[in-house]
């Protein structure tokens, strides 16, 4: 599988995503459900960056469960509770993903779960 990040010059610049994912060649997609900030103990961290950190750490196990990794994710769409949460958020994917820079979708929403501060929902292609 081929990965181009492309970021079209007369278009806004992003921060720490890419515009356009191209993926040629891939063999296979995963589509990644809303993943939750809850433990499989139904335990809910208090602070924004542990939710934050605990829904990669999920994304990553459901990756996992088909043979992907962190580095197949080609498009991540993220739904806050609030806007005041989107800079960290931004530092938090980041920290996790290093240089990688999926396609990208922030979107302040109302949650299901008052305890949830957000959701990550995620799209890998291998």
């Amino acid at each position: 599988m081929q990965r181009r990040n492309i970021n079209a010059a007369d278009a806004p610049q992003p921060f720490g995503y890419a515009q356009v994912c191209e993926v040629s060649g891939a063999q296979r997609l995963a589509f990644v459900s809303g993943q939750i900030p809850q433990t499989v103990d139904g335990t809910v961290p208090e602070t924004f960056e542990a939710q934050c950190r605990l829904i990669w750490a999920n994304i990553e196990s459901q990756l996992k469960a088909v043979d992907m990794t962190l580095a197949d994710v080609v498009k991540v769409t993220v739904f806050l509770s609030d806007r005041k949460y989107a800079l960290e958020n931004r530092t938090v994917r980041q920290s996790v993903l290093g240089t990688l820079a999926p396609a990208m979708t922030v979107i302040i929403a109302g949650i299901f779960d008052s305890k949830w501060l957000l959701e990550i929902e995620a799209t890998a292609a291998a």
